[in-house]
């Protein structure tokens, strides 16, 4: 009878603790984690994945499931998989801050509708490069890498009472310096073009007075805006792939996964 009990905690153990730590990165991970996504898909998409990597994932130690310590597991599991989730989520972001920046600039950020991620009013630019930045994620497979990369951490972390270590929570707050810091980078080209139409018209104020420039002036930035904005969308692949590639590094390192220079082995 003990050993009937002690197999079926092994298998429940084998196949629980991989299903939270998937579950938790679908939760917070982009396209998966949006608000738009039906909770019953998401855990459905999880369990499939689960039933799937399940078999080939290292076996599971000390596999009592009505402990303290079965406690502490659980909740690594779940740190690792939101925290993996979480970096995707700010790679978005930083595409979603390039597009506030350039709308306030360009005098569109008065245009707001509804984020389909987190169901908030926010400025239409943003979310022009929010749906942007996610069709390129899904174009470029990066939902499947994040789903290898979480099969790949069962083996580099395995089901444990340690986790993510402090280097690595350290490394993920400081990616969000990155983040601004690359949204600023993408919309600095922007902000010096509508710098120099907004000096233009200072100008023209100071030589001619009579001209009501605040008349004319609203409508030509907001089509300079347009402009430029279509000028910004020619280098967004090259953008996306260099923060990408920030990301999957940043990934490989909380997850002590081996990468190259462009990413994932």
């Amino acid at each position: 009878m003990e050993l009937l009990l002690d197999t079926l905690m092994q298998t429940l153990a084998s196949y629980l603790w991989p299903l939270f730590r998937v579950a938790s990165m679908l939760m917070v991970m982009v396209v998966f984690g949006a608000a738009t996504t039906p909770m019953r898909v998401r855990l459905l998409l999880a369990m499939a994945i689960t039933f799937a990597i399940a078999p080939v994932l290292p076996p599971v130690e000390n596999a009592d499931l009505f402990s303290l310590g079965a406690m502490f597991i659980t909740a690594q599991q779940i740190i690792i998989g939101s925290a993996m989730g979480f970096v995707t989520q700010m790679l978005i972001q930083t595409f979603v801050l390039t597009g506030q920046i350039i709308g306030m600039q360009t005098s569109l950020g008065f245009a707001s509708m509804v984020d389909p991620g987190s169901g908030q009013q926010t400025p239409v630019i943003g979310n022009f490069f929010l749906l942007l930045a996610t069709l390129i994620f899904l174009a470029v497979d990066g939902h499947l890498l994040m789903i290898r990369m979480v099969v790949e951490s069962f083996t580099t972390l395995p089901i444990a009472n340690e986790g993510l270590t402090l280097s690595s929570y350290r490394s993920l707050a400081q990616w969000g310096s990155y983040m601004f810091g690359a949204a600023l980078t993408m919309s600095m080209s922007a902000i010096i073009a509508l710098l120099l139409v907004n000096l233009a018209f200072g100008v023209m104020t100071r030589a001619a007075p009579q001209l009501n420039i605040f008349s004319i002036g609203f409508p030509i930035t907001m089509i300079g805006g347009l402009v430029i904005l279509w000028l910004t969308l020619t280098p967004v692949m090259a953008h996306f792939d260099e923060v990408w590639a920030a990301a999957q590094l940043l990934l490989c390192d909380m997850l002590a996964l081996e990468c190259m220079a462009d990413g994932m082995r």
